[in-house]
């Protein structure tokens, strides 16, 4: 299996730290919104990577964390009049709610950064003593030129970047490199107690504690977006690295960025989309599905065409999964042996398994993975209703099983009756209508797990089949 490795900027063969076992640390949002759609890529991406490692057997131990103190949350905090914890309590639920339709698989471990302050403290105190950080007036800063390798993640230069400071640098720092590990407590702010005074961490420090508490020193895999690589990703090496003595992470692997209509996603542009926003439209699993439709390292264009041309393709794919369901159906009771034709038509669907795990072991990518469950689903359609019950059998448990290391669901949704679906409705208006917004939603997700999607128009809901 090989992996590109953006340490090395090269594919490399993988091998374990430990035989049989590979542990994951992939960087989680910052909870202080609906996650957008660029967040989801990273889930989805990693949540595969994952699950294809379970299917060749390894144990996965796969740690995603929350950052559940930030600017971000506590501006948030400030505008709404709460404090910083409920805001961050609101958005981990909520980002759960959109992984769950997702399909993402829930992580070994899912740490929030309030919850690992003692290790914090202890880690920053592990650098201050071996002389890799230093404090000045409650903020606690990492000294960036102590630690030779600075700049191997992303290829800078610590005198190039210098050269492109155009800021005013603080008096307090050393050098204008260096990073923050700890910030002094600011009126209004959550606040823990440190021996630098009351404060709370840098964002950086935070997955280096989690990663060395809940996989150990050295990680087999870290991940995350390529917008993490500097400074976040550069940063948690040289803390590591520098407190633990050991390699921080064997291999690093990012996606690409995740484009509307091939512009870049920003809210003054006006194509900043949420998953949410994303899942009134389309079905999550149609969003997946298309997400894997490219290499993880490519851009991605999201587009009304490109999600509909998915759409039509993940239908192709559970269209036949269904009509297989139904000829198992029908051959119940009969013989499973296989006669020499289906003897044949079997080799060349495992020739198509090979194909789909050739291509997830060439780094994973599930482009060409997909294009091997086309050719088998155009095989089963050809031969399969003229096969025996033990061909069927193996084409449905086969495509089954490679959509399940895709994360596709193709069990078929329980059809609801539209007499039902106008009740809930109803009573998700009632509960919108009495400010019970928590019921509300509870609604519309269970009706979207059904296949159905509502539309909140000017003339009232609307809804359709998916």
């Amino acid at each position: 299996m090989k992996i590109y490795n953006t340490l090395t900027n090269q594919k490399e063969e993988f091998v374990p730290v430990h035989e049989g076992k590979v542990g994951m640390y992939v960087c989680g949002p910052t909870v202080y919104n609906y996650i957008h759609i660029g967040n989801a890529r990273p889930m989805v991406v990693f949540d595969t990577v994952r699950r294809y490692f379970e299917y060749k057997g390894y144990d996965v131990n796969y740690v995603s964390n929350f950052t559940d103190v930030d600017d971000k949350i506590i501006k948030k905090a400030l505008e709404e009049g709460v404090d910083a914890s409920e805001i961050s309590e609101k958005y981990i639920k909520e980002c759960e709610k959109d992984m769950q339709a997702l399909n993402v698989k829930e992580a070994t471990h899912h740490p929030k950064a309030t919850e690992e302050i003692d290790g914090m403290i202890e880690m920053i105190q592990e650098l201050i003593d071996k002389g890799f950080a230093y404090e000045k007036n409650g903020t606690v800063y990492f000294r960036t030129r102590k630690f030779d390798h600075y700049g191997q993640l992303s290829n800078k230069n610590l005198d190039d970047m210098m050269a492109g400071i155009r800021i005013a640098v603080s008096d307090e720092k050393d050098d204008a490199m260096d990073f923050v590990l700890w910030k002094p407590k600011k009126e209004g702010e959550p606040s823990w107690p440190s021996p630098w005074g009351e404060g709370r961490p840098g964002w950086h420090i935070e997955c280096s504690v989690m990663s060395r508490k809940y996989i150990g020193d050295t990680i087999d895999i870290h991940a995350g977006g390529e917008d993490l690589i500097f400074p976040h990703h550069e940063n948690e090496i040289a803390q590591s690295e520098a407190c633990n003595g050991e390699k921080f992470a064997n291999y690093w692997m990012h996606n690409g960025f995740l484009n509307i209509d091939n512009k870049k996603m920003s809210k003054s542009a006006g194509n900043f989309f949420t998953v949410r926003e994303i899942g009134e439209k389309y079905p999550l699993q149609v969003i997946r599905f298309f997400m894997l439709s490219a290499h993880y390292r490519s851009p991605l264009n999201f587009s009304d065409t490109l999600v509909e041309a998915a759409k039509n393709g993940l239908e192709r794919i559970l269209t036949a999964v269904d009509h297989l369901r139904d000829l198992l159906e029908d051959k119940k009771g009969q013989s499973a042996d296989l006669s020499e034709k289906d003897e044949k038509n079997m080799e060349e669907a495992k020739a198509l398994v090979a194909k789909f795990e050739a291509s997830m072991e060439d780094d994973f990518n599930t482009a060409d993975a997909i294009a091997a469950v086309f050719e088998l689903v155009k095989l089963a359609n050809v031969t399969a209703a003229d096969g025996s019950l033990g061909y069927v059998q193996y084409l449905y448990d086969t495509i089954v099983k490679l959509c399940d290391i895709l994360g596709i669901i193709t069990e078929k949704k329980e059809e609801m009756l539209d007499a039902d679906i106008e009740a809930l409705i109803e009573e998700r208006q009632a509960a919108r209508k009495a400010k019970n917004f928590a019921r509300a939603d509870e609604i519309r997700d269970m009706l979207a797990e059904k296949g159905i999607i509502l539309e909140d128009t000017r003339a009232g809901v609307k809804w359709k089949r998916a």
